[in-house]
């Protein structure tokens, strides 16, 4: 996408993004104003473009992947949490792109191409063909066969977005599907990662281990992922779902998931087709119960979506201080050391050139004394070394500048900020070799950085104060949590009007 177009359409993106939230949760509205003070000290480093945002790469819908191997039950477990037959299902794969579901007010469901979700930035694939393109040159432009989105008119799915992936086996994926897969769980407020019961040896599969298990264990935000073992009731004729569960936790513990536990559900209609009663009870109730926490932690997915944006501006402040600038300041250090290094070069050759033709004119030391006693040939030979010499300083400049660059990342950070371009900056011909602090960086970003910290924290403060009350001050606390979706909604008009009981009031 041409960048021209891109800063022309922000303004506009933004709009809708402003009036969407306006709906869906007024407390996030109030964080606007604080990307935008965000951005700017982005821009100012050069790590954002002039025509970008920041929240154009921030998902703002509730967001849950169900990421696992092929034939795992995924598609299945979405079907049986909506209550109907949404996604194909089958003992192999039948499908091969990411399926993002969303609300549609329709009585049936409707499939819309992958473009639908790279051109709209309230989407968490928004210029994802440029993410391909980058680790897979060519694909970028084949968006439409990595994932397509789905409408789906179910209550249950009003105000989330749900990704259904392929079945996910390393071995033979391609990078361009890893990279989307990397993205999706970057982006997502929950990660529900589904292995299959039927196959208790983990050994073989230690490629897919390690991408999505291994791989996540150390992440910041790990308690976001729920490892699943679906179809347990395969274990009914042997009655060893113990067995199989520490089969499945042995391998899990080599690529580093040590600590937790696995959930063991299986689909509801399959639980018919136990024989034994007693093990039926016992299976489906350990389901259950199971099923349950993980129904819990989807349904209130949108608090964590609260809690996920406002960490975007505390992570986002804390990666430029402790992770960008550390690493812009280094780049800026090795091109000037090599810089110091390319003009001692040129100072050493321009001495021997004026040696070397001294020696060829057979210059003796009178008449080189007389030659720098007079002013004018002096002040000439001066103006022209000098001119020389900066033309020498100005290419080591350039090239040196080219060196360092080539090995700085275009995406640093959670949402991809361009250290390149934030080093290209600093080292433009008129910017002094010298100048201690980074361009765009001084007391006064510092100081807005640690403004939008406190904004931050103080958002974060009203959130806990919404959930949580210690004190025991606020008894309609858990009634709060028990229906996060209202609370996070503005008032309609409806719930304005006065009662009988005010209007009487009034009338006194």
């Amino acid at each position: 996408m041409n960048a021209n177009t891109t800063g022309a359409r922000l303004p506009s993106q933004l709009k809708t993004l402003a009036s969407h939230l306006e709906v869906e949760s007024q407390s996030m509205v109030e964080l606007l104003p604080t990307f935008s003070k965000l951005d700017k000290i982005l821009m100012g480093l050069g790590l954002l473009a002039n025509n970008d945002s920041l929240t154009t790469r921030v998902p703002w819908w509730p967001l849950i992947s169900v990421l696992g191997t092929y034939s795992s039950g995924k598609s299945t477990f979405i079907n049986d949490y909506l209550g109907e037959s949404l996604q194909a299902t089958g003992n192999q794969a039948v499908d091969d792109m990411f399926t993002v579901i969303c609300y549609g007010p329709a009585d049936h469901s409707r499939v819309l191409p992958g473009m639908a979700l790279d051109a709209d930035p309230r989407f968490p694939f928004y210029r994802m063909s440029e993410k391909i393109e980058d680790v897979a040159a060519g694909e970028g432009k084949l968006i439409g066969s990595f994932l397509h989105l789905k409408t789906c008119g179910n209550e249950k799915i009003k105000g989330k977005i749900l990704v259904d992936s392929p079945g996910f086996d390393a071995d033979d994926q391609r990078r361009s599907t890893l990279r989307v897969t990397d993205h999706i769980i970057d982006l997502s407020d929950l990660v529900l990662v589904m292995f299959d019961a039927r196959h208790p040896e983990p050994g073989t599969m230690q490629d897919t281990l390690k991408h999505l298990v291994e791989e996540t264990v150390n992440r910041p935000d790990a308690s976001k992922f729920l490892y699943i073992l679906n179809q347990i009731d395969t274990t009914a004729k042997e009655d060893n779902p113990e067995d199989v569960v520490s089969a499945w936790q042995r391998g899990v513990a080599q690529a580093g998931l040590t600590a937790g536990r696995f959930y063991t559900i299986f689909s509801a209609s399959a639980a018919n087709t136990i024989d034994n009663s007693a093990i039926k009870e016992r299976l489906s109730t350990k389901r259950d119960k199971d099923l349950a926490e993980i129904y819990g932690r989807i349904e209130d997915v949108e608090i964590e979506r609260d809690y996920r944006i406002v960490g975007v501006l505390e992570a986002t402040a804390n990666e430029i201080e402790r992770e960008i600038l550390p690493a812009l300041e280094a780049a800026l250090k090795r091109w000037r050391r090599g810089i110091l290094f390319g003009d001692a070069l040129v100072f050493a050759a321009l001495a021997g050139a004026g040696v070397a033709l001294a020696r060829m004119a057979n210059f003796t030391f009178e008449q080189l004394l007389s030659w720098m006693n007079d002013p004018v040939t002096l002040g000439l030979s001066a103006i022209g070394l000098g001119a020389i010499f900066l033309f020498g300083h100005f290419w080591v400049r350039a090239i040196a500048a080219k060196m360092v660059a080539r090995k700085l990342p275009t995406e640093i950070g959670q949402f991809g900020l361009n250290l390149r371009t934030g080093f290209e900056k600093n080292t433009r011909f008129f910017r002094n070799v010298f100048r201690s602090n980074p361009v765009g960086w001084g007391k006064r970003a510092r100081n807005r950085l640690h403004d939008i910290r406190t904004e931050a924290a103080v958002q974060f403060q009203r959130l806990n104060d919404r959930f949580t009350d210690p004190a025991g001050r606020a008894p309609e606390a858990p009634k709060v949590m028990a229906m996060p979706t209202q609370a996070l909604e503005p008032s309609s008009p409806a719930n304005t009007q006065p009662t009988s009981d005010d209007q009487q009031a009034k009338a006194s």
